[in-house]
């Protein structure tokens, strides 16, 4: 018996979260779920940490370095178009350096999250276990590589959309499996960029079907999460300024958030860069072996 791809299913190899065999959407979303249930403790555990320190600095960047208190300057609507478009211009120019603080915060703890995760779904699919010092110690010779590549992904990307969006989109999924590619075959950064761009080449529109079904998945469960907190904010608090409360609600309801949803869509990219090297490069009958030899 065998399925559309022509692999055998009768006698599927499944050590851990997914088939070894080449990966259909839904199995790489239930793998990634299934990551997350089965790790639970590392998973949720490790998020938790990291999402309620980085809703601390963003809490503490609101108040002292963004002045969200304050009311946001809003265009005249009764003024000239050229008013209309200087003040658009200045309010871009303000917003520039907060975006900066942001961007820099969810850098350093979204890397150091994704890659520990990594690592996690790495042992998921051999079906080992792993505990948060294990993974600690398996991604720290690696957490300053993934630092230095995710910025150069980011400002690749950054670059690649500001010229009319479709390089930055085209570059995103080109280069979305470096992470995954620096943790789990241990290379430099140079080398995970050239890894990703191969094993993505001829394949984008899957891979970036994929990356985009993950991440409508995580937006839809985002706004269902932090919903709930957003309900507690007073809808006119952008225009005249958030008090503290409000800003440490809707920081608390961003944690919470990303609580979840950075696991999931870490485990999806990590599961799509299997899936493409079992497809590429029989990556399965290694995992089998690998398997098996613990």
């Amino acid at each position: 018996m065998s399925d559309s791809t022509g692999w055998s299913t009768s006698r599927e190899r499944r050590p851990g979260v997914i088939p070894l065999r080449p990966l259909m959407l839904g199995e790489i979303v239930e793998g990634a779920v299934t990551t997350m249930r089965r790790h639970a403790g590392v998973v949720f555990g490790s998020a938790a940490v990291v999402a309620l320190l980085s809703a601390l600095v963003y809490y503490a960047a609101d108040l002292w370095l963004l002045d969200a208190t304050s009311p946001a300057p809003v265009i005249d609507a009764d003024a000239p178009p050229e008013v209309q478009l200087d003040q658009a211009v200045s309010q871009l120019q303000d917003a520039l350096p907060q975006f900066g603080v942001l961007g820099l915060i969810t850098l350093v703890t979204q890397t150091f999250l994704a890659g520990l995760l990594t690592v996690v779904v790495g042992r998921a699919v051999l079906g080992q276990s792993i505990g948060v010092r294990a993974a600690w110690e398996e991604l720290r010779p690696r957490l300053l590589p993934l630092l230095g590549l995710t910025a150069v992904v980011t400002a690749l990307v950054m670059v690649g959309t500001a010229f009319f969006i479709v390089p930055g989109v085209w570059l995103y999924a080109l280069l979305s499996l470096a992470t995954p590619a620096l943790i789990l075959e241990r290379g430099r950064v140079g080398a995970a960029l050239r890894r990703s761009v191969a094993l993505v080449q001829g394949a984008w529109w899957r891979v970036f079907g994929v990356l985009l079904a993950a991440i409508l998945v995580t937006w839809v469960l985002s706004y269902l999460i932090q919903w709930p907190f957003n309900l507690a904010i007073d809808p006119q608090a952008f225009a005249r300024g958030y008090t503290p409360e409000e800003l440490l609600l809707q920081e608390l309801g961003g944690a919470v958030a990303r609580t979840v949803t950075v696991p999931f869509s870490a485990a999806v990219t990590a599961l799509l860069y299997i899936d493409q090297r079992m497809r590429r490069e029989n990556l399965a009958d290694e995992l089998a072996r690998a398997s098996r030899s613990e």
